[in-house]
């Protein structure tokens, strides 16, 4: 144990680092603090629980998140946006004034056009096109607005998918989860207010800035949770450390981490206190939510669901357990879908891998009564180019237009906005930058995008940065 008067020594180094370092406040500022007394001071304050529920700006239709992250940008033409004189100019070069000024990232924009790979369907009563490959998610048309004009600013996954979730191509800007997380809270302290889980065939391309809490306390970064194993990273103790034995070391860094609160006040000392604290009583609590063998045979089978067997439809059933629970925001990373080659049977495989489970969390919601207040997001980073790569069987990025749908949470369902042209190269109705996605979740979530900002760098930061518009039109 440390000696009192060694810590002594260190609070008192502490104090006077902090006080040169922040010896640019004024001497006024300084009186009024004496005047308001010691209770203004950080050495006499408690840290708050950075995760305490906190009320949105005004009353939200939706209380909560399951972000469905298609990794890799599906192909609008052959899923969500059938295109009939595409496939009619199959093989022909592209109208020339199409291509001025435009940017791919490996084909020529002046290769040969490729028709859609697949027939499509009307679904509900709405009639949604969709594709026959997607006869699970077409059968929910009705459940869902399908929004066939987004548009984005970068066509290199990395830069697109970080842009989508932070509002930056740029590195270190928090993500859409941690500004809901730093928004809302937790409604359940003993589970992350942020859970990302990933599937497919490798991670995200833009990795953990995709659910970085960027310059927000740290306690808002989103938890990476496993489908199958432990079901996060070093939960259990090792052997011969008993849960009393936890707790009195948990106890005894608690209280040194206190010591140095009063001494600087800094608010990531209150997140790494929250932090173990809710380690902890996540031993307790994690490997019984994420256990998906407790559910009930028919709704594993719904999902399509396999215990202990890594997949898409296991994370939806636990996206599912998880929100119940409290979880704010829940993200599954599916990325599999860059197919620059082997089109027909990527896209086959993918949707066999998500289709069902994507179909089953609509109707699991429903009929729970969940889905009215919980919003689901279907989309990826950017669409895929209508011109040919690889051979005849693959497709470029394109961020000039892409198909995301939404589920749940205020949203209308069977509902189609906007449209592309009939190559579906560019979005011409009803344009939807991902900035207006991210408005309008966080409108749906009871906040004005605008509002929602955090201080940092010397300016006020948003998700939206100085952009952004809801998109009325999909609110019920």
């Amino acid at each position: 144990m440390i000696p009192r008067s060694i810590l002594e020594d260190i609070q008192r180094s502490h104090s006077r680092r902090w006080f040169m370092k922040d010896c640019g406040l004024s001497l006024g500022s300084i009186a009024l603090t004496s005047l308001l007394g010691q209770s203004a001071t950080a050495s006499t304050q408690a840290p708050i629980n950075p995760q305490i529920p906190k009320a949105p700006h005004f009353p939200a239709k939706a209380k909560r998140v399951i972000y469905l992250f298609m990794g890799g940008a599906p192909s609008h033409i052959d899923l969500f946006d059938y295109k009939p004189e595409l496939i009619k100019m199959d093989g022909k070069n592209p109208p020339a004034e199409l291509l001025k000024g435009y940017q791919s990232a490996f084909i020529r924009p002046e290769n040969k056009l490729l028709g859609g790979k697949f027939p499509f369907k009307k679904y509900g009563q709405s009639g949604m096109e969709i594709a026959e490959l997607l006869p699970h998610i077409g059968s929910c048309a009705d459940d869902i607005s399908l929004i066939r004009s987004m548009h984005t600013d970068a066509f290199n996954h990395a830069p697109a998918q970080v842009l989508l979730s932070t509002g930056s191509q740029q590195f270190g800007r928090p993500s859409l989860g941690s500004w809901v997380s730093y928004g809302l809270g937790s409604e359940n302290q003993n589970l992350p207010a942020f859970v990302v889980i990933s599937s497919g065939t490798k991670g995200p391309s833009g990795g953990n800035n995709n659910w970085s809490s960027g310059f927000l306390p740290t306690v808002h970064d989103g938890v990476s949770f496993n489908s199958t194993g432990e079901p996060v990273l070093y939960l259990s103790n090792p052997k011969g450390i008993t849960r009393q034995h936890q707790r009195r070391t948990i106890d005894a860094i608690n209280i040194l981490n206190q010591k140095r609160f009063d001494s600087v006040g800094d608010p990531e000392i209150a997140t790494r206190i929250a932090a173990f604290e809710m380690a902890f009583r996540m031993q307790d609590v994690a490997p019984e939510v994420t256990d998906i063998s407790l559910e009930p045979e028919h709704i594993q089978k719904m999902y399509g669901a396999e215990p202990g067997k890594r997949s898409f439809a296991n994370n939806c059933l636990l996206a599912r357990r998880l929100i119940e629970r409290g979880v704010r925001f829940v993200e599954l990373f599916h990325e599999s879908w860059d197919q620059h080659f082997n089109l027909k049977k990527g896209l086959e495989t993918n949707c066999k891998d998500v289709d069902q489970a994507c179909a089953a969390l609509i109707t699991d919601l429903k009929q729970r009564g969940l889905l009215d207040d919980t919003l689901i997001i279907w989309g990826g980073e950017f669409g895929r180019t209508p011109m040919v790569q690889g051979g005849n069987d693959g497709r470029d990025h394109h961020p000039n237009a892409f198909s995301v749908w939404l589920s749940g949470g205020g949203v209308k369902g069977g509902y189609q906005l906007g449209k592309t042209d009939e190559l579906g190269f560019n979005a011409v109705e009803d344009k939807v930058h991902v900035h207006d996605l991210n408005a309008t979740i966080l409108h749906l979530l009871g906040f004005d995008h605008t509002k929602l900002t955090y201080r940092a760098q010397g300016r006020d930061f948003r998700l939206t940065d100085v952009h952004g518009h809801v998109v009325k039109k999909i609110l019920t």
